[in-house]
């Protein structure tokens, strides 16, 4: 098992499209990149530790690789918006990608490049490339969110698109 981090935006967002793909397992919303030990939801919201709200998961590479990760982050949210995702504002929200090795690190850098010069987005990629060097878990509430909460307005406007393009585009490495 291999392990990625990744912050799209809200950590319910992200967890809700990685959780469904083949060879994904453990995933985990919580706090990266940020300035103190063991933030809470409440200070990373209120922007004051640095962290943003993100994933980490482990996935077999025998099922999935690291570009397609790569794929699915960058289709499933909005690259080229600095800190922010929809009505989602703040250094939290940022996009991110958190490399736990050197390959990693050359595949997104790769990649990102990549998609900057096929000009699918009209606006320049900002997601951070940075060395993951903690990652903190979410409080258990935030576990499985969308799963457990496909009523609340949040989910039905923000995720079900994600779920749906995710069904769209990529089926073959669905769960």
């Amino acid at each position: 098992m291999k392990r990625a981090v990744f912050a799209g935006g809200c950590f319910w967002c992200t967890e809700a499209v990685f959780i469904r793909l083949k060879g994904v397992h453990n995933v985990k919303s919580g706090f990266t990149g940020g300035f103190i030990k063991n933030p809470a939801y409440r200070e990373v919201c209120q922007g004051r530790t640095g962290h943003a709200e993100g994933i980490r998961l482990d996935y077999d590479e025998s099922l999935i690789s690291y570009a397609d990760l790569l794929e699915v982050f960058f289709a499933t949210h909005d690259p080229t918006t600095l800190n922010r995702q929809a009505n989602d504002v703040g250094t939290h929200y940022r996009s991110a990608i958190f490399y736990t090795d050197e390959e990693q690190f050359e595949t997104a850098k790769q990649y990102m490049r990549a998609l900057d010069a096929s000009t699918i987005f009209e606006d320049p990629i900002v997601t951070e490339l940075t060395a993951l060097e903690a990652f903190y878990d979410a409080e258990e509430d935030h576990d499985n969110y969308y799963d457990l909460n496909r009523e609340q307005p949040y989910c039905t406007y923000l995720i079900d698109p994600k779920i749906k393009k995710l069904r769209t585009h990529f089926k073959a490495i669905l769960k």
